[in-house]
């Protein structure tokens, strides 16, 4: 018969993955008390939610949400993280975190992870981490849909300025004369 803690841990980690726009899952083993808990600061600083969880606990609550294919992937040491609002968020804050603290070992490192409903391996986890955030992505898109129209008005400007300079040297030139 199951024990009650281990149907409300699978409940709590349903409901921690609900909705979830990316779940990252990642090999944590090589790191210390204080890296792990500066990790969790970063990813905490970037609302995604980061926990470690028994890989079977995992694999029930990602199979009764309708995720399927990372089931392999759950062994070892695994933590994962969760965005409910970026998809790069969690790739991106962990990539950050290796490179600015960990620099120096080999783990921890990425497993796989899902991402707006797609799986994805460890090298496409790499590259989504080098993406900018949602909100920089949408500005850059923004800042290049208005560059054509920015250019035109400039240009505009610049054909009114010049047509009013040569308007006010010709009046120049007559009150001279």
């Amino acid at each position: 018969m199951l024990q009650q803690y281990k149907i409300d841990e699978v409940n709590q980690l349903k409901t921690r993955m609900t909705n979830a726009k990316s779940i990252v899952l990642v090999d944590y083993k090589g790191i210390n008390i204080e890296e792990v808990d500066e990790l969790r600061n970063r990813m905490r600083d970037a609302n995604v939610d980061y926990f470690v969880s028994k890989n079977t606990f995992i694999k029930i609550a990602l199979n009764e949400l309708g995720i399927n294919g990372l089931d392999k992937y759950l062994i070892g040491s695994t933590a994962v993280a969760v965005s409910l609002e970026d998809e790069v968020s969690p790739a991106r804050e962990f990539a950050k975190f290796k490179k600015e603290v960990v620099s120096d070992k080999d783990f921890p490192s990425f497993k796989y992870g899902y991402v707006s409903g797609n799986v994805i391996d460890s090298d496409q986890l790499q590259k989504l981490s080098q993406l900018p955030g949602k909100d920089a992505l949408i500005a850059m898109t923004l800042q290049m849909m208005n560059a054509p129209i920015s250019g035109f008005v400039g240009a505009l400007s610049g054909i009114i300025r010049k047509f009013v300079y040569v308007v006010d040297e010709i009046a120049n030139q007559k009150k001279e004369n």
